[in-house]
């Protein structure tokens, strides 16, 4: 394809409609056509990025490969498709303001009056432009954060509504996903906020060419004619998208139903076969008719908020997908634990779970999460936290090292297995400073992680500012934990196991960033397998 294509998604009326899965699903329905995707998301709110920013404010921070701290719909990217995410794929209002800022310190604006437009707008325009090119992809989705009619989302929109005009027909496409409620006590559907969302929309300029309808009911014909008419696009362009039943797994297979990748390529002049969707269709199966079922505790101190480990329990999924399993997560909060004692709220689990994290708040109850598995053998999965969790409970409970800690929650433990990084002993500022990205990874021979990745060297990615302690690494080894993996020159630990245990693998990386529905994670994989055998 000659000149790259450009689809920007908005959305209306309220946040968290599901801009993010709507944009995944509609690139795996053009990938499975054939055409190269690539995906972006452009958040308008002033953060540089969503690195220090609270879990139950903004869900977790999902890390790329090379190292970018970015909002959890580029997890659904990675994970609907097969684009290869970098930071250009990652935009925020404060790296737009920032650069321009920047470039008017430089004179690069030769002494103009730096305005929003056309000088914020022609950043973020370029932002846009810079991943087709970059990534030399035929189409680029582009998934617009934040809600039409933020004030700090207006410079965004104008640009894409600039972008629109630029291209001409054929070169950009415009769907806002929109809220349709249903109202219980009159028993009716409501398309009035619908059509308040895409009359802001049209004040601003842009005028949407495809409608999706988010909506607990089915959207009568009568109803989507009447959204048709008031919002001006066509009744075929009314897409509905129900809740889904079993899993967001669903949803490109509703999409398609709804031929809404037909309506796409029609509205950008591309003719291309019919999206082959036979191994999604076996995902979907797998979902809604495991032959096994298990329930896996995840042990966390955001459990309260879905968004907070959204990969983790995506990644689990797909675990229990490969092993043609259905899996209940059983979000237990480790201050609980801390209260009432791990076996009142683990007994009966299959496989238990800690997750990565910061500050204080719960460790205790992990740390009893973690020696009820070792001592009752549990499966048991560690992810960053989660396997520095995992060596102070060994370091106590096995070494006798009392008071054993992470100097990261008791700077003054007599034992201090867990440490800050030594090229993190100076850093001062907190934002994108912590051990981030792909790194390098020697699993040693023999050990579980090394049978289930099937390789010697493997790279995953991180986000951490502690590691294990070397100055416990031969006390703690010979006491039975196991050193299973470490970077390339050795230096730092990387993956910890427990011999003569059903289960435990614990990894200072985060498995879940690379997994997908697909193609489960080794580690996820063989954790569910064992908590199926458990079971």
């Amino acid at each position: 394809m000659s000149q790259p294509k450009y689809i920007f998604v908005t959305g209306g009326v309220v946040s968290s409609l599901g801009k993010g899965l709507t944009a995944a699903s509609l690139g795996t329905l053009l990938e499975n056509r054939g055409l190269k995707v690539s995906l972006m998301k452009f958040d308008p709110y002033l953060n540089v990025d969503p690195g220090t920013m609270n879990p139950f404010q903004h869900g977790e921070v999902y890390v790329l490969d090379d190292g970018a701290e970015t909002d959890l719909d580029l997890g659904h990217y990675e994970r609907f498709t097969d684009s290869k995410l970098a930071r250009v794929n990652s935009v925020t209002s404060g790296q737009i303001y920032q650069a321009v800022l920047e470039n008017e310190r430089k004179g690069d604006y030769l002494g103009q009056t730096v305005q929003v437009i056309p000088h914020v707008t022609n950043e973020i325009k370029r932002r846009i432009k810079e991943v087709a090119k970059r990534q030399q992809t035929d189409v680029v989705i582009c998934e617009i954060g934040g809600t039409t009619g933020d004030i700090e989302g207006l410079p965004v929109l104008e640009a894409i509504r600039e972008m629109g005009h630029d291209l001409g027909p054929g070169g950009t496409l415009f769907i806002h996903v929109t809220l349709v409620p249903y109202i219980r006590v009159a028993g009716e559907i409501k398309t009035k906020p619908t059509q308040q969302s895409v009359a802001k929309l049209r004040e601003i300029g842009i005028t949407p060419q495809i409608l999706v309808c988010r909506s607990e009911k089915p959207i009568e014909k009568s109803v989507r004619a009447k959204i048709a008419l008031f919002c001006n696009v066509a009744e075929e362009a009314v897409i509905e998208e129900q809740d889904v039943k079993t899993s967001i797994y669903e949803v490109p297979l509703m999409l398609q139903r709804e031929k809404m990748d037909e309506l796409v390529c029609r509205w950008l002049h591309m003719k291309l076969p019919p999206a082959r969707m036979g191994e999604w269709k076996r995902i979907v199966r797998r979902l809604e008719q495991p032959k096994h079922n298990v329930r896996i505790g995840v042990v966390g101190k955001y459990v309260g908020l879905q968004d907070a480990y959204k990969s983790v329990y995506e990644a689990i999924c797909h675990g229990g997908i490969a092993n043609d399993t259905g899996v209940e997560v059983v979000k237990v909060d480790a201050e609980d634990i801390e209260r009432d004692g791990a076996a009142k709220h683990l007994r009966g689990m299959a496989g238990v779970l800690v997750p990565g994290g910061f500050g204080n708040r719960g460790i205790e109850g992990k740390i009893e999460a973690v020696r009820y598995a070792r001592e009752n053998k549990v499966p048991y999965l560690g992810l960053c936290l989660g396997m520095q969790i995992a060596t102070i409970e060994f370091a106590r409970n096995v070494c006798g090292l009392q008071g054993a800690h992470s100097t990261e929650f008791d700077s003054k433990s007599p034992h201090p297995v867990i440490c800050l990084l030594e090229e993190q002993k100076h850093v001062k500022k907190m934002g994108a400073t912590m051990r981030l990205g792909a790194q390098w990874c020697r699993l040693a021979a023999g050990t579980t992680s090394r049978k289930l990745y099937g390789n010697e060297i493997v790279s995953e990615r991180h986000r951490h500012r502690y590691e294990f302690n070397n100055d416990y690494r031969d006390q703690i080894a010979t006491a039975g934990l196991v050193l299973a993996g470490t970077t390339l020159d050795g230096e730092l630990v990387e993956v910890v196991e427990l011999k003569n245990h059903p289960f435990f693998a614990a990894s200072q990386f985060h498995p879940e960033f690379k997994s997908k529905p697909h193609r489960a994670h080794p580690l996820f994989r063989g954790f569910v397998a064992a908590a199926l055998k458990r079971k």
